[in-house]
């Protein structure tokens, strides 16, 4: 197909000249506005208070969003919006994992705000065209494409043309073919679209290529909580595609280029000398979590019943490095020395539309082959591969969709379901056909995949309310908070970890607090004060990584070799003065470990409140699902009775020989359920909230966010 010919006769809706800003400090100091419905296109000025009080990244796309939309507003409705930030850290080359960017909206699947961040070439090269952040707002009539033209420097909305695909893998292909040059020039070509499964879900997600050049291939990297690719879809657009002259080494015209040098130059031997006895990040990716989790008991099984399983050996590290390719440069954004972002190239797929066609499927990381895997009782790495190239394609959450098929297979197992409510789809354990016909019902826009589609926020109530199930029962197993589901790690014997996901403002997402080693392996935060420090300072410390644009990975997942005999060394210091330095160096700005903290402080609280603004954010939003915190089920505590059996006598001093299985059982719930409102309290009282999970006046002044608007939304609930 002659994509060239395609691309000259497209049919241009709306037109864009606009005048180029060079990056400065890291910042343009403008935003690039769409408007898919009415077709205005237009750059803004961003504001010298919202840099400085929002920074970037996540930051920037909460204050824009906050601007669009009303406190009635929903996630369908036309002024809701989808915004792209990277930071002004985003696109540094010469430090490893500053490729990142964020994306922001009223969540689909959850109705409260949704933040999601994604690798690949878009965040930097929104930038390089002269950008800050992108919002796109309306919902177009037909379907779409928005092209920026960072060479011409003008801005399109176009028909989108009938020969293009809808799912990513071809997609992104045919973009990069339509509007580069040629071979070479691939790389100055990003693409953000999603899939035809977004069409007919809440679980949509969105895919940013990169070009990988050692390959040839059109790369993914996915945006893939709170269903943002289906308000993509909803919104009419088929895709965004971003083109540059060429990626410099100091586009963002930094204040102290050989400060970033020599700290990513540290790094980077770090990763040469220690990567291997280490995380073997450049050799499985985060995937190495596979056996590492299964060791300590807290790899999801059977949707989170239990943390370990005889046949995981089966989808360990070992095994997949014998799928992934080895010795190629895997970063997802150049100058990325991780090389984490792994694959798997010429996979034959055998089932679905394009069965016998040979593939590169970027993964499984660990949270796809947990949630595709272990999580769902499939214990074969080639039906997770299949699973994990189906999702991105069709554009769905690997977690989410993990997630949603572990509680569909235990409510088979209980009865809940059966196959004339499934449209004879048997959903037994370890079924991963079942799974891939689901999610190509779902593609199809047809049968229990559609329904499948909706998350386990609403397939709860449906099979309550169908009276085909206990209520309190599918609360319990149904493993979502805030109509998010559980990204892959146990948390029953980590009470630190409940609170890092529950209390989460989007829902319980990994990249605020991982907490698990820290509580429950070492033992280092035995107190409730213990616990609210370390939820006060992880997640504003693993927020500003969003502020910024870079990748949390590179913080901690290879270390100093002396970093356990450092001060606080889960903190890995070195790093964070590494992080320290680069900030400064890029932005000039007066800046310190402390003050990092405060800059998330001020955003964290912001989408606390912006949450609030729209009904949610108090403290019933917090309620977690019981088995998150205890077992539910008596063969969940059968199969760790030693571990039940002594938490009786030892936490709660009641002697577990005189009690029956359910008094155990009820035991256990009732002190677990109220060391939770406890950590609740704590917390809420360390970050400066009331008793509701409101964040007070006061506080609200001490961190320098007491904007009137804020003010407003917070007065009524002191």
């Amino acid at each position: 197909m002659n994509y060239q010919d395609i691309k000259s006769r497209r049919k241009v809706t709306a037109s864009f000249p606009y005048i180029w800003k060079p990056m400065e400090r890291g910042y343009s100091d403008q935003s690039l506005y769409v408007n898919v419905e009415t077709g205005k296109i237009e750059t803004r000025q961003i504001s010298p208070q919202t840099r400085d009080l929002f920074i970037g990244g996540k930051g920037y796309g909460l204050r824009m969003l906050w601007d669009a939309i009303k406190p009635d507003t929903k996630w369908q409705d036309s002024e809701n919006e989808i915004i792209i930030s990277g930071g002004p850290c985003c696109g540094v080359t010469q430090y490893s994992g500053s490729g990142k960017s964020i994306v922001v909206s009223i969540s689909p699947q959850t109705e409260k705000i949704i933040d999601s961040n994604v690798g690949g070439h878009f965040g930097p090269h929104l930038k390089i065209a002269g950008f800050d952040a992108m919002e796109i707002q309306g919902n177009s009539p037909k379907d779409v494409i928005i092209y920026i033209n960072g060479i011409d420097h003008i801005v399109e909305i176009f028909e989108t043309p009938q020969e293009l695909s809808y799912d990513s893998h071809l997609l992104g292909e045919e973009l990069l073919d339509m509007f580069a040059d040629n071979e070479k020039d691939k790389i100055n070509v990003s693409v953000v679209a999603s899939g035809k499964a977004a069409e007919h879900s809440l679980i949509g997600m969105l895919n940013f290529t990169f070009w990988d050049v050692k390959r040839g291939k059109v790369r993914l990297k996915q945006a893939g909580r709170g269903g943002i690719g289906t308000l993509m879809r909803h919104k009419g657009v088929r895709a965004i595609v971003a083109k540059i002259p060429k990626v410099t080494g100091n586009f963002n015209n930094v204040v102290d280029l050989p400060a970033i040098t020599e700290r990513g130059k540290r790094f980077n031997k770090e990763m040469r000398d220690l990567d291997d006895i280490q995380c073997q990040m450049r050799k499985v990716g985060t995937a190495h979590l596979m056996g590492v989790l299964e060791k300590y008991d807290i790899l999801p099984v059977m949707n989170f019943k239990y943390g370990d399983h005889k046949d995981c050996p089966k989808i360990d590290m070992e095994v997949w490095k014998t799928f992934f390719t080895q010795g190629v440069p895997d970063g997802c954004w150049i100058g990325c020395n991780m090389s984490c972002a792994k694959g798997v190239d010429d996979f034959e797929l055998r089932t679905g539309p394009y069965k016998g066609s040979k593939v590169i499927v970027d993964g499984p990381e660990y949270e796809n082959a947990a949630a595709l895997g272990s999580n769902i009782a499939v214990f074969d790495p080639r039906d997770i591969i299949e699973q994990n190239f189906y999702c991105d394609t069709y554009g769905v959450c690997t977690i989410t969709w993990g997630n949603i098929v572990g509680f569909l297979m235990e409510c088979w197992e209980n009865g809940i379901l059966n196959s004339e409510r499934t449209g004879g789809v048997d959903l037994s354990w370890g079924n991963a056909d079942a799974s891939l016909e689901l999610l190509h019902q779902m593609a199809r826009g047809e049968g229990f995949g559609v329904t499948a589609g909706l998350g386990v926020m609403r397939l709860k109530k449906m099979f309550a309310d169908n009276g085909w199930g206990d209520r309190q029962f599918l609360e319990d197993i149904g493993m979502e908070n805030k109509g998010l589901e559980y990204s892959m790690y146990l948390s029953k014997e980590s009470l630190a970890q409940q609170g890092g996901y529950a209390m989460t403002n989007k829902g319980p997402q990994h990249d605020e607090a991982w907490l698990i080693f820290m509580d429950m392996v070492n033992n280092m935060i035995p107190t409730f004060e213990n616990k609210a420090e370390a939820l006060h300072y992880f997640p504003y410390f693993r927020t500003w990584f969003g502020l910024a644009g870079f990748c949390k990975l590179c913080w901690n997942d290879v270390e100093p070799a002396d970093n356990a005999e450092q001060p606080e060394p889960n903190k890995v210091p070195e790093h964070v003065d590494n992080y320290v330095t680069i900030f400064k160096a890029v932005t000039g700005r007066n800046f310190d470990k402390e003050e990092m903290i405060k800059m998330s402080e001020r955003v964290y609280n912001f989408q606390k409140i912006l949450n609030i603004r729209l009904g949610f954010g108090t403290r019933e939003f917090d309620k977690q699902p019981y088995r998150a915190a205890g077992p539910v089920t008596e063969e969940e505590y059968i199969s760790r009775q030693e571990r039940y059996d002594a938490q009786l006598k030892d936490k709660m001093g009641l002697d577990p020989e005189r009690m029956s299985l359910s008094e155990k059982m009820k035991a256990h719930r009732d002190y677990r359920e109220d060391q939770y409102e406890k950590l609740l309290d704590a917390v809420y009282y360390r970050r400066g909230w009331n008793k509701n999970g409101v964040p007070t006046i006061e506080h609200l002044k001490k961190i320098g966010m007491d904007l009137p608007e804020l003010i407003e939304v917070v007065k009524p609930l002191q």
